[in-house]
């Protein structure tokens, strides 16, 4: 390969390493590289964002809902700056991501130039692997190497080349060290399982253990059959973190639901009984929802620094949470005592029987949970559900129920605001015509509201609910019940989403009143390509933990008391949902 350029090197070695689509915005930071990727385009798809940060959003909720690499692209400067909240929130998720960017010509880089930004030092923190190219005979050996890191470590990885650099050709000239072909394009996934004496310590916790629970998170999404016949041997129950909502579905006996601020009464109950505690893929973040540390656990974890991170742990198994369930069953006991279990199965029936009376409720305005629960029962039994951060997630998390092949996500740790409707963008390119459906609040969805166009250029199948309350609402609901402080600076000007969709080239519809609401939800799923439901909601309706605390109790009135501007609405609102929670 004599002539070839680095810019042609790069893409042909993505190419190499199954790399089909990039999610990107064009600059003249990057122009050399786009230019292959046109001579290419039969092999690899570009797909043109209207803002860098949902580049680096499609990319991980590409890398989350394939299982393959993530990659995005972006100019020199401000190009490159706009990828690194989407690249956080990949990062703080644990996705596979690759970022390319461009910077300014070789030899003016830290002379002031236009553009002239280090985006090396930049992603410095963000960034496991983050190199310079510095010619032809140095593109294999980093692409090799970030994207053996990104896959094996979970994580993102950075690769930038200055404008010109990227029109070098390939004239043989390589260091002496550097010989060539030594890099090769191969990555072979680990499965590691834990020794069998620390299956054994293990087992013989989990099998002294009367009131077991199991919390499973995203490291358990493809140890579904292996969480149930765990929870079916130790009669245990079990509790899902927000981004292990699709590890078993919510109608299956052994599961309570969610948990946290998200999640139900029986999973609170349940955490604050059980006398064994089996974490499996997550290091759910909220310690106060955790058992009592007198409670015995066994963790479970691909990564060993994970370990004893949020919950001190009698038996810690380093490995892959799907064999290393499979090891581990084999040495369990079968439990027969049900009583625990059942006693949850009964709380779990009040719980959902108070979800649905929530989400037929024919009150108006129109209640956010009438538009979750109709919509739950309509999506297809494989669609991919994203979520956006806020009071929204409440809904998806108690309201949409998992069953099938579905899957879920939104944005966990860093837990951004406007992942959603990129989210989409990822899912949609990832799964050729699977339904996707984003739900978003209008705070949310306002912040990359432009890639609307995106979805309506490329013709998705995405189906978009906004909740619409005209605020900002979970933090209004923080400053409210976490500060017992009056909300304040939270009003959103209105947004007749609908006709903003309408003006995009995709179908718009309105929801205001709850007896219509299936029907035009029913209406916008059956439409061809990309749909958005403007669902006004009641802005007063409080996303309520499953069990209130003291504290939270008199923040609440501590904040009513002080001035909250609309607490008699707050109030009766609250009022009424206490009583429909107690008949």
């Amino acid at each position: 390969m004599p002539h070839k350029t680095v810019a042609e090197l790069l893409i042909e070695r993505l190419m190499q390493w199954g790399v089909d689509t990039i999610f990107s915005l064009p600059g003249d930071g990057i122009n050399g590289i786009y230019e292959v990727l046109r001579l290419n385009e039969k092999n690899i798809k570009v797909v043109q964002v209207r803002h860098e940060e949902a580049a680096a959003f499609a990319a991980c909720a590409y890398a989350k809902f394939s299982g393959r690499l993530g990659v995005c692209l972006a100019t020199s400067g401000p190009g490159g700056v706009h990828l690194l909240n989407g690249l956080y929130d990949a990062k703080f998720d644990g996705q596979p991501v690759l970022a390319i960017t461009g910077h300014t010509f070789h030899d003016l880089i830290g002379t002031h130039y236009k553009q002239d930004l280090d985006l090396d030092k930049l992603f410095m923190d963000v960034a496991a692997y983050n190199e310079r190219i510095m010619g032809p005979s140095h593109v294999h050996n980093v692409v090799d190497e970030a994207i053996k890191i990104a896959l094996s470590q979970r994580t993102v990885v950075h690769i930038n080349i200055p404008k010109d650099i990227q029109e070098w050709k390939m004239d043989g000239q390589r260091s002496v060290a550097n010989t060539p072909a030594h890099s090769a394009d191969i990555y072979k996934m680990s499965r590691p399982v834990p020794s069998q004496v620390e299956l054994s310590t293990a087992a013989a916790v989990i099998n002294h253990g009367k009131k077991v629970v199991i919390l499973a998170g995203r490291g358990a999404l493809d140890a579904r059959e292996e969480i149930l016949k765990l929870a079916a041997m130790t009669r245990g129950v079990v509790i899902k973190a927000l981004l292990g909502k699709a590890v078993v579905p919510d109608d299956s006996p052994y599961t309570t639901g969610g948990i946290g601020l998200l999640g139900t009464a029986p999973s609170q109950d349940a955490m604050q009984e059980c006398d064994t505690l089996i974490m499996v893929g997550t290091s759910f973040p909220y310690l106060e929802f955790y058992p009592k540390q007198g409670v015995r656990t066994v963790q479970i974890d691909i990564d060993s620094a994970r370990i004893g991170l949020r919950h001190r742990v009698d038996a810690g198994l380093t490995g892959d949470c799907r064999e290393t369930l499979r090891a581990l069953l084999l040495l369990l006991e079968q439990r027969q005592d049900k009583s625990f279990l059942e006693k949850s199965q009964e709380r779990m029936k009040k719980w959902n029987e108070l979800l649905r009376a929530e989400g037929t409720c024919m009150d108006k305005p129109l209640k956010p949970q009438v538009v979750a629960y109709q919509l739950s029962s309509l999506i297809d039994n494989n669609c991919i559900i994203c979520a956006d951060t806020g009071v929204v997630t409440t809904w998806a998390a108690r309201h949409i129920l998992v069953r099938g092949d579905m899957q879920f996500s939104a944005s966990g740790n860093l837990s951004s605001m406007a992942n959603a409707l990129p989210y989409a963008v990822g899912a949609a390119m990832a799964n050729p015509g699977r339904q996707v459906i984003c739900l978003c609040g209008d705070g949310g969805f306002s912040m990359l509201m432009c890639e609307l166009a995106t979805i309506a250029k490329y013709n998705l199948p995405v189906k978009i609910i906004i909740f619409k309350n005209n605020v900002f609402g979970m933090i209004k609901w923080e400053q409210i019940v976490f500060e017992g402080n009056p909300e304040y600076g939270l009003d959103l000007h209105p947004i007749d989403f609908a006709m903003f969709a309408r003006s995009c080239g995709v179908a718009g519809f309105s929801l205001d009143d709850p007896a219509q609401a299936q029907a035009i939800i029913r209406k916008a799923l059956g439409t061809t390509g990309p749909a958005l439901i403007d669902a006004q909601i009641d802005p007063y309706e409080a996303p309520m933990p499953g069990h209130i605390n003291s504290t939270q109790a008199w923040h609440f009135a501590e904040a009513m008391i002080r001035g909250e501007k609309d607490r008699w609405n707050i109030i009766k609102t609250v009022i009424r949902n206490k009583v429909r929670r107690i008949f």
